[in-house]
């Protein structure tokens, strides 16, 4: 793409969609982190005595909220997913709903 003697560019439809696809990505992957926040929260809390509802629940809860998380993840091109279970601190009873280990 020829580029103007100004030192402007020039923003194609597809360099344009590209950015909004990203901005997407990113946006759904912080919603999935969230949505991942609040049921190990949950799960903690009810671990902890404090919770309410059926620790079965909870737990399918969890393991689905991780693994729509790890799915956004690998959609925004991350395939460690080390990095997440340790921020996230997803126990080793979650990870092993998903098949991990």
């Amino acid at each position: 793409m020829p580029q103007s003697t100004l030192g402007l560019t020039f923003q194609t439809g597809a360099s344009i969609l590209d950015y909004e696809i990203q901005d997407e990505r990113g946006y759904a992957l912080g919603v999935a982190g969230r949505k991942v926040e609040v049921a190990l929260q949950a799960l903690r809390d009810f671990d902890a005595g404090g919770g309410e509802g059926e620790r079965a629940e909870l737990l399918k809860a969890a393991a689905k909220a991780v693994w729509h998380y790890f799915i956004q993840r690998e959609a925004c091109g991350v395939r460690n997913q080390r990095p997440a279970i340790e921020h996230y601190g997803i126990p080793r009873e979650v990870l092993a709903r998903l098949g991990a280990s």
